[in-house]
């Protein structure tokens, strides 16, 4: 009887072994004595402290949470992440692993469920892949007064705009972390979620910053700005709101809003270190740039109409992946970002992403070497893709007198009297019609409003009204945007205020920086900022507009 307890024992103890999934990879391992003591614990400290200077003495028990602060955390684990992926499908390789999953972070605030964020499978730093197999204690910085620009601080950024910031009003709060391992299988499955890997909390006091009297007053426009000064009878209340806002960083790393009323300048105001001499970078509302030269190109008759394809202008069969359909692809696919290129900004994977073609020595050559994506070719669909407005510049370049940037000043900078912008350049010193053209404000403002004006400014015509029209049409829909659309590198939608719609064209770029035009409304109104990839750049500058401006001129 003895005999069989021992034999049913082992073999208990063999399944239990046999079920359990052995480590994939070999990590780093417990590597010090605080480690080791700390395992399975998220630990908060003030900046970043290096693991071999780490103490327990440096735990935050309690910070002072500010708008330039640096909350960091450090995670102390019994395995990397690779292993503990494993530990949830034992059959993938660690490179299936890695491409299917990563960490879960869970945010409670006080207690209560705030947010729960599945890191993309891309997310880390370094080399991700390797790191991913080995570490079994890694740093990040939740808040950054240094601007680190981390995976981590967006998805503090995002847990602030998904309940965290309502929940962290001033006053004292528990702030507790978790994360565990999760793995996606494929698209339409739920995600495997594994047990805790790390969990710990902090105290954070947090102290609403309060605006100055100087900081919420409506800014007095100074003389010599170029335009007309509008006598308009504004709701002065709303806009010391929004200054108040910007102040308190509730609205966040604004330098500048420029007010246009009946051609008019109606409000000038800057902020966090701007001033009306700051040249600003829009980032890819400089796109629109190309598409007026385009414009004016046409109008002057150095290129004969939009509808020219681009074997007017190459050799397509000199560049790889010659496709005959390739010479199909027409001026008016790349403005309104419909060509059949295998390219889009919008997926990290696709051969023509913008961030493959920044370190080739030949962007022009990079875009016409892409392949077809056959899901395009029968036309009409909407993808955003920068590789072609370089072609755009790089056809003007050619085509115009003088060159794209010469051309440029001629025909549209000095009769804006615009004197003081900035171009980047592509490697062929090329005027870089991809973005961030850097100007001043009230020089963007004339640039939006010449649009608002048909194309004319003091008698003279310098873009056809008939592309002005064709700029404000509806040339394409965004995919998965309801009543939103594209025109000629402009964007559309409307404005929903007090139950009316007012249409708007638009110039958008990276940060929240959009130069907006009222149809049917006189207004133009010009947003500047820096808040470079951080979701809410575009999301506060509408609230800019909905939330603060109309209601002031709308009365």
């Amino acid at each position: 009887m003895k005999r069989i307890l021992i034999i049913i024992l082992l073999n208990l103890l063999c399944l239990t072994v046999s079920g359990q999934s052995k480590d994939l990879v070999k990590t780093d391992g417990i590597i010090t004595a605080l480690h080791k003591t700390n395992v399975g614990k998220v630990t908060f400290m003030n900046g970043n402290i290096p693991l071999d200077q780490y103490k327990e003495s440096d735990f935050l028990k309690s910070f002072p949470l500010t708008y330039k602060s640096d909350l960091n955390i450090r995670v102390f684990m019994d395995n990397s992440i690779t292993n503990y992926l494993h530990r949830l499908s034992p059959d993938l390789s660690a490179e299936q692993l890695l491409e299917k999953g990563n960490m879960q972070f869970t945010f409670y605030v006080d207690g209560q469920f705030i947010y729960k964020e599945n890191l993309n499978p891309g997310c880390w730093i370094g080399n991700a892949n390797e790191l991913k197999n080995t570490v079994t204690t890694f740093r990040i910085p939740l808040t950054s007064s240094k601007g680190e620009n981390l995976w981590a601080l967006h998805l503090w950024e995002r847990f602030q705009m998904n309940g965290g910031e309502k929940a962290l009003k001033e006053g004292k709060h528990q702030l507790k972390i978790e994360i565990r391992p999760y793995l996606k299988i494929n698209e339409k499955a739920e995600a495997i979620v594994g047990n805790l890997i790390a969990a710990g909390q902090t105290e954070l006091v947090v102290k609403t910053p309060k605006a100055t009297a100087k900081e919420v007053a409506i800014q007095p426009t100074q003389p010599n700005s170029g335009w007309e000064i509008s006598d308009f009878k504004f709701d002065k209340k709303k806009i010391e709101a929004l200054n108040g806002e910007i102040a308190t960083y509730n609205l966040k790393e604004i330098t500048s809003i420029v007010v246009i009323h009946k051609g008019q300048l109606l409000l000038e105001e800057y902020f966090n270190g701007a001033d009306r001499n700051t040249l600003h970078d829009p980032r890819s509302a400089g796109k629109s740039f190309v598409s007026t030269l385009m414009g004016i190109a046409i109008k002057d008759g150095y290129i004969k109409d939009e509808n020219q394809t681009l074997d007017r202008f190459y050799n397509l069969k000199s560049f790889e992946n010659y496709d005959v359909k390739k010479d199909q692809i027409n001026l008016k696919d790349l403005l309104t970002m419909s060509s059949a290129f295998n390219g889009s900004d919008a997926n990290s994977e696709s051969p023509g992403n913008e961030e493959n073609m920044y370190p080739t020595d030949n962007w022009v050559k990079f875009a016409l070497d892409l392949p077809m994506d056959q899901s395009k070719t029968n036309g009409g669909k909407w993808d955003y893709f920068t590789a072609g407005t370089i072609l755009l510049g790089d056809i003007l370049d050619k085509k115009v007198p003088g060159g794209l940037e010469k051309y440029a000043d001629e025909k549209l900078f000095k009769p804006l009297n615009i004197t003081k912008y900035q171009w980047q350049y592509t490697p062929q010193n090329v005027a870089n019609t991809a973005g961030s053209l850097q100007m001043r404000s009230l020089d963007y403002a004339k640039y939006a409003q010449l649009y608002k004006n048909n194309g004319a400014w003091n008698g003279n015509q310098i873009i056809s009204k008939e592309w002005v029209q064709k700029t404000f049409t509806h040339q394409i829909q965004i995919p998965e945007r309801e009543n939103e659309f594209y025109s000629y590198l402009f964007w559309n939608k409307s404005v929903e205020y007090k139950g009316k719609h007012y249409e708007t064209y638009y110039c958008a770029g990276n940060g929240g920086n959009e130069f907006i035009i009222f149809k049917n409304l006189p207004i133009v109104i010009i947003i500047t900022s820096k808040a470079y990839n951080k979701p809410y750049g575009h999301p506060q500058a509408e609230k800019i507009v909905k939330e603060f401006i109309l209601p002031a001129i709308l009365k």
